[in-house]
């Protein structure tokens, strides 16, 4: 029995408390004596055997299922010591080891745990219990192993009691990265957060998003399986279906998940790459099915089995498709070939496994190369027992060369290494042939520090106890008929991505992308995805990008927004466009056509102009108010036809500003004068007196013309001050920009066009007064004309241009212009021109006199009393008469005064016979 003791403040309780086994040294696989004690921990065989379905004694059974690849890392492990042993690494100091078979079980790697916690030189192999293991000295300084995550996990909780150093050569769950739960675990891999890293990048990489996942039902598979739900899901990838098989072949439901599984990839055909989470001989179960159903697909392998050689030798294995696999990094192993091939020469009495391998070689002899592998993974060790005392000992050299799994062997020497670099930092200056001169928990800190040199490169753990060593990144291809397994290129874990050898390499491995493995097509650019009713976001329809919306990569989740409004895009586009900048151009047909009604306008204002000046001292030319007057109205008349060029190009902000001013104030002058011609022209044919006194006051021609021009030269500058015009893009239309002037204020742009309007019906009104004028001196009446085209031209125009928007925009106030001008251009002058050119005999002052004459003879009396003969015998006639003289008012001091030829009535007066000529040539003057 042990003593153990508990240390409480203030008293100490003792009691005994002894772990034992009986045939102890049995229990271990093999073992070599030395100053310091390396425990190791491999899963040899794939199995434990089980008499019952549930155990009813606590009896460690015998295992079955030899893994020669594991063997292979015990191998490892015992050459890397031996090759330490005859360095100067340590200085003298030899390595020993324990290395104990776990059976891929917990229950078992917990009991060799146990072992490795025995207090040294311990004959009884007992583990003290104490609450302090400061000065505790185990059987062992460190630990190398366990072969599965699982099995590490336990292990480790119980090492961390001693804080015994465990160093794994392939547990790479991401879990053991916790330093709180597993403060003594290290591992010379990276964790599985690398590895499904990789796998995520590379299924993304290859467009993939639609894949099933198959993982054993054990803490490595779940754990594997959560990690790489997390990168799926980052990298935009989804699981069709996770398929979950048993962790033990011996349990009763594992055939019957297995085909399931294999019946679910054969269901879903639109899954094409299968992920695997598993252990060899799960894979090797799920793949012969898997051959028998014909399945071809992408496999994708974890570290656990992407090597494994077992599994590239099955029959027909080229059938299940393409397998792409991450292993772990590999190194030079040219020197473990050579002790492999001198395996046979050394003893096997300190080795059970050896001696099992030995045995199984004599067992399995007769066989092919995979039905001997076969052989010897399916012998359990009781079986063994019973064959062996009649066989002869075979050695096969090839068969463990051949079955070297490069990464596993790395990492298992790295390991060992590692170890004994920490155990060189802690004999500096110490005995360490002594084995209690350092305890475990010591080595472990200066294992912390440890740096290695591996193909010359330094490696160190990381804070999280992991090396980033990085994956071979492998391809299972046929050459000559066998399956090979070859190294493509790598994986950089702080790169976060893939490097290969060369460039033939690289092509080879990308023309996986050829395969489809996706829920739904893939969206084209130009397209997004629309989800669907499937919980699976891999599960979309594709739509078309909406108008000024685009995309220009395969499958995007959304399409991009044109950015700019000077940007547009039509739909299912996979860019954007520049929209096309629209104005009222010069090489527009209308713009021509418009400017070519200016142009023509303008010469027929220089036109007039010279008819005008060559008729300088004609009576129509005087009539019409005289050169100075004609040439302020033709001289506006061209301002105005000249202000529609600024309408047509491209808008800026002269154009803008300059345009409505020019042709605002241009208007005003010439309504102004207009409207001192009406003025005048009433007031010399008008008999009213009142009226004639009232337009004596109001007939000032200067400053009324000054003056209502000024009003709008004062409107038009506080319009350019305060709201001025400026330069507009339109953006109304989808695809186009308009280019346009913005008024900058409605309201002074109205009263700009108010008052124009306010002057023309002034003018209209007195016009319209004197519309009865006579015929050479009829201007009132096309005045009149003129005033009402401009009226319904801009009645007109009001509405058109509120309902008119684009390029156009602009000729619509063109025309407007235009015809208004026009409008009292032609109604103004061309009757005059025409007198003047086809009617010159009526263009002299006896014609003019005789013509005002004769309209001054018809004015000049209210009444024209016919001549009536004085009949006496007709009383009726005189009554008839004499009240016709005092209806009419034509008597003068109660006697009627009849006129006679010659003679006219104004006001009740009877004029002289040549008062009406003389009229006649005072009007012509004051004209």
């Amino acid at each position: 029995m042990a003593f153990v003791t508990f240390l409480i403040p203030c008293f100490v309780i003792s009691t005994d408390i002894a772990f034992s086994c009986q045939n102890t040294g049995d229990f271990v696989g093999a073992s070599s004596p030395g100053d310091i004690v390396i425990g190791g921990l491999f899963a040899v065989h794939s199995e434990m055997l089980r008499p019952e379905e549930y155990p009813i004694k606590p009896v460690i059974q015998n295992c079955a299922g030899f893994e020669i690849q594991i063997f292979l890392q015990t191998l490892a492990m015992i050459h890397a010591i031996e090759t330490i042993n005859n360095s100067t690494l340590l200085s003298g100091v030899t390595l020993g080891y324990e290395i104990y078979d776990t059976c891929a079980e917990v229950t078992k790697a917990m009991a060799s745990a146990l072992r490795f916690l025995s207090k040294f030189n311990s004959s009884e192999g007992v583990v003290e219990f104490k609450c302090n293991y400061s000065d505790y000295i185990p059987r062992i300084k460190a630990v190398v192993g366990a072969s599965y995550s699982e099995v590490s996990m336990a292990v480790s909780r119980l090492l961390a009691l001693q804080l015994i150093p465990q160093v794994s050569p392939v547990s790479s769950a991401e879990i053991l990265s916790d330093k709180i739960r597993f403060p003594s675990f290290f591992r010379t891999i990276p964790s599985d957060f690398h590895q499904t890293r990789a796998m995520a990048h590379l299924i993304s990489e290859s467009g993939w998003n639609w894949i099933g996942v198959i993982a054993t039902d054990d803490d490595n598979g779940r754990f594997a399986l959560e990690s790489f739900g997390v990168q799926a899901m980052a990298n935009n990838v989804c699981i069709a279906f996770k398929e979950m098989l048993p962790a033990y072949l011996s349990d009763n439901t594992f055939h019957t998940k297995v085909d399931r599984a294999i019946e679910k990839i054969v269901k879903e055909t639109s899954v094409n790459v299968i992920v695997v989470f598993m252990r060899q001989f799960h894979v090797l179960k799920l793949f012969k099915k898997a051959i028998e159903r014909n399945v071809n697909k992408i496999w994708l392998a974890s570290d656990n089995w992407s090597s494994a050689v077992k599994i590239s030798t099955i029959p027909n294995i080229r059938q299940l498709g393409t397998i792409v696999g991450f292993g772990f990094k590999s190194g030079d192993i040219s020197t473990f070939q050579d002790f492999l091939r001198n395996l046979h020469e050394k003893p096997a009495d300190n080795n059970r496994f050896l001696h099992e391998y030995f045995t199984l070689l004599s067992v399995c002899a007769h066989l092919e190369y995979y039905d001997f592998q076969m052989c010897i993974s399916n012998q359990s060790q009781d079986d063994l027992l019973q064959n062996v005392e009649n066989k002869h000992q075979i050695w096969r050299d090839d068969f463990l060369n051949a079955n070297i799994e490069p990464g596993f062997i790395h990492s298992t020497v790295l390991a060992v290494y590692a170890i004994a670099h920490a155990i060189k930092r802690q004999c500096k200056d110490r005995n360490c042939k002594d084995p209690s001169a350092f305890t475990p928990w010591e080595l472990l800190e200066e294992l912390k520090k440890v740096t290695v040199i591996d193909d010359d490169k330094e490696i160190r753990f990381d804070p999280n106890g992991d090396m980033r060593t990085g994956y071979d990144v492998l391809l299972w291809k046929e050459i000559d008929g066998h399956m090979e397994i070859t190294t493509m290129g790598e994986y950089d874990p702080e790169k976060g991505d893939f490097i290969f050898e060369d460039e033939e390499k690289k092509k080879e491995f990308l023309g996986l992308k050829k395969v489809r493995s996706t829920c739904s097509q893939h969206c084209r650019p130009g397209q997004m995805k629309k989800v669907t009713e499937s919980p699976h976001t891999c599960c979309y329809e594709c739509v078309y990008c909406p108008e000024n919306h685009y995309s220009n990569q395969t499958d995007m989740d959304y399409c991009y927004r044109c950015n700019n409004k000077t940007y547009w895009a039509p739909v299912n586009s996979t860019t954007c466009y520049r929209k096309t900048i629209h104005f009222l151009a010069w090489t527009d047909w209308f713009a021509v056509f418009l400017l070519l009604l200016s142009a023509f306008g303008v010469v027929l204002v220089l036109s007039i102009s010279v008819i005008f000046t060559k008729n300088l001292n004609t009576p129509v030319v005087k009539a019409s108010g005289g050169l100075t007057v004609c040439y302020i109205i033709l001289f506006s008349h061209f301002l105005i036809f000249l202000s529609t060029v600024f309408f047509v190009d491209e808008p800026t902000e002269f154009k803008c500003k300059t345009r409505q001013a020019l042709f605002g104030i241009s208007f005003a002058l010439c309504i102004s004068c207009i409207l001192i011609k009406s003025l005048k022209i009433l007031l010399a044919f008008s008999f009213d007196p009142k009226l004639q006194n009232f337009l004596k006051c109001v007939y000032k021609p200067v400053p009324t013309v000054v003056t209502c021009t000024g009003i709008q030269v004062i409107i038009c500058t506080f319009w350019l001050i305060f709201r001025s015009p400026f330069v507009k893009q339109n953006f109304s239309i989808p695809r186009a920009i308009i280019l346009e002037c913005n008024e900058g204020s409605i309201v002074a742009f109205g009263i700009m066009l108010g008052y124009i309007a306010a002057l023309a019906f002034i003018c209209f009104i007195f016009a319209f007064k004197g519309r009865k004028l006579p015929e050479n001196y009829n201007e009132a009446k096309f005045i009149t004309f003129g005033m009402l085209i401009y009226f319904i031209a801009w009645i007109v125009f009001i509405p058109v241009y509120a309902t008119t928007f684009g390029k156009y925009l602009p000729a619509v106030e063109i025309i407007v212009v235009l015809i208004s001008n026009y409008g009292i251009l032609c109604c103004t002058f061309l009757p005059k021109c025409y007198i003047i050119i086809y009617k010159q005999e009526t263009n002299t002052k006896s014609a003019f006199l005789k013509m005002i004459y004769t309209y001054s003879s018809r004015s000049a009396g209210s009444v024209a009393v016919s001549q009536i003969s004085l009949d006496s015998k007709s009383s009726s006639s005189r009554a008839t008469i004499s009240d016709s003289c005092k209806s009419e008012k034509n008597s003068v001091n109660g006697n009627c005064h009849f006129p006679v030829p010659g003679q006219r009535l104004i006001k009740g007066k009877v004029l002289p016979k040549n008062t009406a000529r003389t009229m006649a040539r005072k009007r012509l003057s004051s004209i």
